[in-house]
């Protein structure tokens, strides 16, 4: 844990300088709608359509406040990786940091980071000694689990996110709970890494088995590919297999046929990142606290009761 050591050891790291109150730049900048803190975000290189949507969300929510943003990028989702770029933050001055951070190791990383600094990780799971903004993702699971039941399938196989990902694990929990509370049989669970071709390797396994009626898969991608592995299989979608994936992205609505899904409102997660973080500064203090939004459920045309292949 070498990056988190760096940030510990250094004796005047200029974001804790500030908080602490030892820096004249301490006092809020006013502009015409109210205090003007400078932020910090620290992001990831990815073609991941959650987490590229978060930051867009944070950085539109971050301009429309009225906060100066500063984006650094780590490397990877690693502990020295996410250290640096918070260490690199701090030393541009930045008041408070935010982190789209949604694996174990980043949030590891932010948890070691010194008490004095004001931090938000957003879209992640709970994560002990950071504060979390993100959307419930086992009720989001649940409740697309539950809707393949209502319609009548037997139970509901899953395609998850990779390990390491709290997202990934809630996703997986809502779907058992799912299944649990309805008394049917637990479905196949086969991991993915989000992307499009694991979404699409997952299915064409599970395409094989006529007993396969119905899938959940823990992201839109991961659904997009299994459409595409389903259709190669002269599996019919809706008619032979519904699947619903998790996101809701643009896409949804224009897929053949459109993917039912979990839909998650990005604009209010940036604005209360950004307004969480703002009291944080404000106070002076780390505000430890877990806000989780519930996601809402999209119904399009990729679900359906059971019947014959069509």
């Amino acid at each position: 844990m070498r990056g988190a050591r760096r940030l510990r050891d250094r004796p005047v790291m200029t974001g804790v300088a500030r908080v602490a109150g030892v820096s004249h730049r301490t006092a809020p900048r006013s502009s015409p709608t109210g205090p003007s803190h400078t932020l910090g975000l620290v992001a990831f290189d990815t073609s991941l359509a959650g987490p590229t949507s978060t930051v867009y969300a944070i950085v539109r929510a971050a301009r429309a406040a009225g906060h100066p943003l500063t984006v650094v990028s780590a490397r990877s989702l690693d502990d020295d990786s996410v250290c640096a770029a918070v260490d690199t933050l701090c030393g541009r001055a930045v008041d408070g940091i935010l982190a789209v951070a949604p694996t174990d190791p980043a949030l590891a990383a932010l948890a070691s980071i010194p008490a004095e600094v004001p931090l938000l990780a957003v879209g992640a799971g709970d994560a002990a000694g950071v504060p979390v903004v993100g959307f419930d993702g086992v009720s989001g699971a649940a409740a697309a689990t539950r809707h393949l039941l209502g319609l009548g399938h037997a139970t509901v196989h899953h395609i998850s996110g990779p390990a390491g990902w709290p997202e990934a694990r809630e996703r997986v929990a809502g779907w058992r709970a799912a299944l649990a509370g309805a008394g049917v049989p637990v479905g196949m669970v086969l991991p993915g890494d989000w992307s499009v071709r694991s979404g699409f390797e997952a299915a064409r396994q599970l395409a094989g088995d006529p007993e396969v009626t119905a899938i959940f898969c823990a992201n839109d991608q991961m659904a997009l590919g299994a459409l595409r592995a389903l259709h190669l299989a002269g599996r019919a979608v809706p008619g032979g297999v519904s699947v619903v994936g998790f996101g809701d992205i643009p896409e949804a609505p224009f897929l053949r046929p459109p993917l039912t899904t979990v839909r998650q409102d990005l604009a209010a997660l940036g604005r209360a990142s950004v307004e969480m973080l703002a009291r944080q500064i404000a106070a002076g203090v780390r505000i430890l606290r877990h806000v989780r939004f519930p996601p809402s459920f999209v119904e399009r045309d990729s679900a359906a009761q059971p019947s014959c292949e069509r």
